[in-house]
């Protein structure tokens, strides 16, 4: 890494509440942080990744409203958040009272903002940093909060969650309308209007769906 991740993450980003989740506070760009305006480039030359942990998107808003408010899903359970980003909806899961919960990333600098925004919640989460897919993990209940984001990601995730639902596992789903959401196979289980911004977003509001992988 170019950049010291901790600092450039507590000098680029503000401690807030997301609008959806206010008992919640993570680090987080806002519209008055340049950071979602930096060019490919310039993140390149940071040594820094798209920062997809500095924003809470709102597939992880709705799925972590949905875990504080239906807690008895991972309350006493073994939970894995799948691309946890800034780790909104693994710290849901510690706050609804699951025994274990494990972030998993593949970016490292999420890792470092997980940790960050672990602290700030008082909570105890397992950071992982690296590839899972296609294994079966150690987990009652997945939880992947707006991970259909791209064809190929969401091609290599649908045997991943079959398996991992054949082997028992519940996995909970929150997307905001993704294009390669592969709705045929989930099961309908909650809805939300979740608040954005218009920074990464074509709306003030995007409708955000919980599913169950079936």
């Amino acid at each position: 890494m170019k950049t010291d991740p901790e600092r450039f993450i507590l000098e680029n980003t503000s401690l807030m509440a997301p609008p959806h989740v206010p008992e919640i506070r993570l680090w987080l760009a806002s519209e008055v942080h340049d950071l979602w305006l930096k060019t490919e480039d310039e993140l390149e030359a940071l040594g820094l990744p798209p920062p997809f942990w500095a924003f809470a998107w709102a597939g992880g808003q709705g799925l972590a409203r949905y875990v504080l408010d239906q807690h008895d899903i991972v309350r006493g359970k073994r939970v894995l958040d799948f691309a946890s980003g800034s780790g909104l909806v693994a710290i849901a899961a510690a706050m609804a009272g699951a025994v274990h919960v494990a972030a998993v990333d593949i970016d490292p600098w999420a890792a470092v903002a997980i940790t960050l925004n672990a602290a700030q919640n008082n909570v105890a989460l397992e950071c992982m940093q690296g590839d899972i897919i296609g294994t079966i993990p150690d987990a009652d209940v997945i939880l992947a909060g707006d991970v259909f984001y791209d064809r190929a990601f969401a091609d290599l995730l649908g045997p991943w969650f079959e398996a991992a639902a054949a082997a028992g596992i519940t996995i909970l789903v929150g997307d905001p309308g993704r294009a390669y959401c592969p709705k045929d196979r989930l099961e309908f289980v909650a809805a939300y209007e979740v608040p954005v911004t218009r920074v990464l977003e074509d709306s003030e509001i995007k409708k955000t769906t919980v599913w169950r992988f079936a």
